[in-house]
């Protein structure tokens, strides 16, 4: 009997638990790793080749659109700014935190060892499907855990959930910043992390979002990357000990 409860007991621990929301019984959609369509496969592929051909990866930057539109609307700025620091851009358009965790699964993480990993994620959990600020964050922890188990010795710059709407009432950008409360909170006493919040430079003394930042008030136009450069290659050289 006690060789099945062993057995048992090492079967439940093989199986993926999914956290639950406490209230509905219900698994997180944010902690599910799932992927997406024929695209995001296609580019999915594309940097597997992109990561087995680097000679050299320094630094990662994980996200969503805004952070793969470095490639679009801020390529003249990375090129300014990070080009020289053999960097990766593994941001998807569209991908929330449950599509980031399947990426690591299947082989992002692997075949390279970076000094420092650049990740901002999350506006679209909220945006798609007005998800709970809780449950974003649980998504955001689950991406900084998963990295930090696969390459503990990368220094992680956690960046804040990006401003979104044109101002402070409005119920995404309300969403976006209760998260950023709870995963200040989450990575305070994680040594591994440096959480930075530069969400005030988008934005203006009342906190409204200028469509000469980001048009569409979620994704930047070149002066919004100029921005984010500006906020952030100071720490990013720090923890390459620049």
């Amino acid at each position: 009997m006690r060789c099945i409860a062993c057995l048992m007991l090492a079967f439940a621990f093989a199986m993926p638990v999914w956290a639950e929301d406490a209230a509905t019984k219900e698994p997180i959609e944010a902690l599910k790793p799932v992927p997406r369509d024929q695209w995001w496969k296609t580019r999915h592929e594309e940097k597997l080749k992109t990561i087995e051909n680097a000679d050299k990866i320094d630094v990662v930057f994980i996200g969503d659109s805004i952070t793969h539109g470095w490639e679009n609307a801020g390529k003249e700025v990375w090129n300014e700014n990070f080009a020289s620091m053999h960097p990766l851009n593994i941001g998807y358009s569209g991908d929330r935190t449950e599509h980031v965790l399947w990426r690591f699964e299947h082989g992002e993480l692997d075949g390279y060892k970076p000094k420092v990993a650049v990740i901002m994620i999350g506006t679209n959990n909220t945006g798609h499907r007005k998800e709970k600020s809780e449950d974003t964050a649980a998504g955001v922890n689950a991406i900084v855990e998963k990295l930090h188990e696969k390459h503990p010795e990368t220094k992680i710059l956690l960046l804040a959930i990006f401003p979104r709407g044109a101002t402070t009432d409005d119920p995404l950008r309300k969403l976006n910043d209760g998260a950023n409360e709870i995963i200040e909170k989450d990575m305070k006493d994680k040594d591994y992390v440096t959480f930075l919040n530069i969400n005030d430079v988008f934005l203006t003394d009342d906190g409204v979002l200028p469509k000469e930042v980001m048009p569409d008030l979620l994704h930047p136009r070149q002066a919004g990357y100029k921005l984010w450069a500006d906020a952030i290659t100071p720490k990013v050289k720090e923890l390459l000990g620049e």
